[in-house]
């Protein structure tokens, strides 16, 4: 797929990384400090600029391109010299707002996809809780109807944007069915009577990405804001992890060649017992073998892409590259700040911050173990009766 980008992919990817000079790299420092970056600000100035609906339907605001345009922004979206921001933008595009994109009604994406892509709204996504992050069929919250509405009641845990959010695309119980059958998506506002943020989560890194555990506490919103039929939320949210897991991988994958190429300059220019840390063989041998690693990770990723572009189903394909990007990234960035030496372990310096953020993309969106756990059952290996 790589050899298949054309120049209409170069230039997204250069205005891309032209608005990040610009409008977000200068002040990355400054909103890590924070613990909150203005979202509804960044992701207006991407809006103008048509960055935040690549794929999304024209109907909304949205450019109708294929997936590969959407990878594209994912990769580019590394050159941000923080790991959260770029997080918050990938909800914003591939984990909050998929479904919407896919199932919602017309009214209900004229009422929040568009303003998604165009900027005016920011959005997050409420499936796991307290005590059910990759096991997402234990959820608790539950929505019952009450006339045309539904009232829900429960909460959500490390929701990113959750602190800024206009709209939160929430999975609940909508009966008491089998668990894979009995979830619904419904949106809700987040200014809805009921809804509270609990507090703001504080991490070991993604420091700029506003993280939330929210309250529901008899949330009445209207049933025309489920997306979708009624009871096949669980699918429809797996579905979404499948783009979410391939955004994780693309991201994750140029964030680790910046890792890798920070190292280079920095090893090159640093002196040690005469020459340069690069001189030492060691030192370009491991060089190279990152290097092997992230180029096998972004294929994976790349294949993945090119069955969502063709319409296929990629679960399998970016279970896979899901997987390969959390370890890889915790590789890359451990093995390139050990020839930061001190400077590696001090908070500024750009290779920890990137071994801190990157550390998360083996937990979030589902852990490593849940990988495996999904690889084994294309290969027919997991344990029958379960």
């Amino acid at each position: 797929m790589l050899n298949q980008l054309t120049p209409e992919h170069d230039a997204l990817r250069a205005t891309t990384k032209r608005f990040i000079a610009e409008k977000v790299n200068p002040f990355v420092d400054q909103w890590e400090a924070d613990e909150i970056f203005p979202a509804h600000q960044v992701f207006k100035g991407m809006g103008d600029l048509g960055l935040l609906g690549l794929d999304k339907p024209v109907e909304n605001g949205g450019s109708g391109l294929d997936y590969s345009y959407a990878a594209v922004f994912a990769e580019a979206l590394a050159d941000i010299n923080c790991g959260g921001i770029p997080m918050a933008i990938g909800v914003q595009t591939d984990m909050a707002t998929p479904a919407l994109a896919r199932c919602g009604s017309a009214e209900l994406r004229a009422e929040f996809l568009a303003p998604a892509i165009s900027g005016d709204m920011v959005a997050c996504l409420g499936v796991s809780e307290v005590g059910s992050g990759s096991d997402v069929a234990s959820i608790k919250t539950k929505a019952r109807k009450d006339g045309d509405d539904y009232i829900i009641n429960g909460g959500k845990m490390w929701t990113t944007n959750g602190t800024q959010a206009d709209f939160c695309c929430v999975l609940a119980n909508t009966s008491d069915g089998a668990s894979h059958k009995n979830k619904t998506l419904i949106i809700v506002p987040m200014k809805t009577p009921g809804v509270s943020v609990a507090k703001k989560l504080k991490k070991v890194g993604m420091d700029a990405s506003d993280t939330a555990q929210l309250h529901f506490d008899d949330v009445r919103v209207p049933q025309r804001y489920r997306i979708g039929e009624e009871g096949m939320g669980f699918m429809y949210q797996m579905e979404q992890f499948q783009i979410e897991r391939l955004w994780g991988a693309l991201n994750c994958g140029a964030m680790a060649q910046r890792a890798i190429d920070h190292t280079i300059t920095y090893t090159r220019e640093r002196q040690a017992f005469g020459r340069s840390i690069l001189d030492n063989q060691w030192v370009h041998y491991k060089l190279a073998e990152l290097q092997t690693e992230v180029e096998a990770l972004r294929s994976l990723a790349w294949r993945g892409v090119e069955m969502v572009v063709k319409g296929e189903d990629a679960t399998k394909l970016a279970t896979m590259a899901k997987l390969k990007a959390g370890r890889t990234i915790r590789e890359v960035t451990d093995g390139c700040l050990q020839f930061w030496g001190g400077m590696g372990y001090v908070m500024d310096s750009p290779i920890s911050r990137m071994w801190r953020d990157g550390r998360l993309t083996s937990i979030g969106g589902g852990a490593d173990e849940v990988m495996l756990q999904i690889l084994c059952k294309f290969m027919g290996t997991f344990p029958t009766g379960r």
